[in-house]
C-alpha cells in the first residue's frame, strides 16, 4: 500500500512537472515580425549610386534649385545696396570737394582783398 500511495504520488508530481504550460505574453512576443524597407547595398553591386551621381542627384532637387535661386536674389539685393552707397558717398564726396573749392575761392579773394588795401 505504501508503494501504490507513493507511486501515484510521484506520478502526478511528474505530470504536473512536465506538463506544457503557456503564458499568453510569450506567444504574443513570438508573433512579431520585423519589416525593413531598407536593404544593404555593397558598394560594388547593381543598385549601389556613386558620389558623383549622388551629389548631381541632390543638386536637381526642388529645395537646392530654390535655394540657389534665393542666393541669387540675396547676392543682387547686396549688389544693388552697394553701387547705392557708392553713388551716395560719390556725390558727398563732389559736395565736399564744391564746398572746400569755394571756401579757397573765398579765402583767395579775402587775402587779395587785404593785400590790395594794405598796398594802398
Amino acid at each position: 500500500m505504501k508503494n501504490i500511495l507513493s507511486a501515484i504520488f510521484i506520478f502526478t508530481i511528474l505530470l504536473t512537472a512536465c506538463s506544457k504550460k503557456e503564458s499568453p505574453g510569450f506567444a504574443a512576443e513570438q508573433d512579431v515580425k520585423r519589416n525593413y524597407d531598407t536593404i544593404a547595398v555593397d558598394s560594388f553591386s547593381t543598385g549601389a549610386v556613386s558620389v558623383d551621381i549622388a551629389r548631381k542627384i541632390r543638386m536637381s532637387s526642388p529645395q537646392y534649385l530654390d535655394s540657389v535661386k534665393q542666393a541669387k536674389k540675396l547676392q543682387e539685393e547686396e549688389n544693388k545696396l552697394k553701387a547705392e552707397l557708392e553713388k551716395e558717398n560719390k556725390a558727398k564726396q563732389e559736395e565736399e570737394k564744391k564746398k572746400a573749392e569755394a571756401e579757397k575761392k573765398q579765402k583767395s579773394a579775402e587775402t587779395s582783398a587785404a593785400q590790395e588795401i594794405k598796398t594802398q
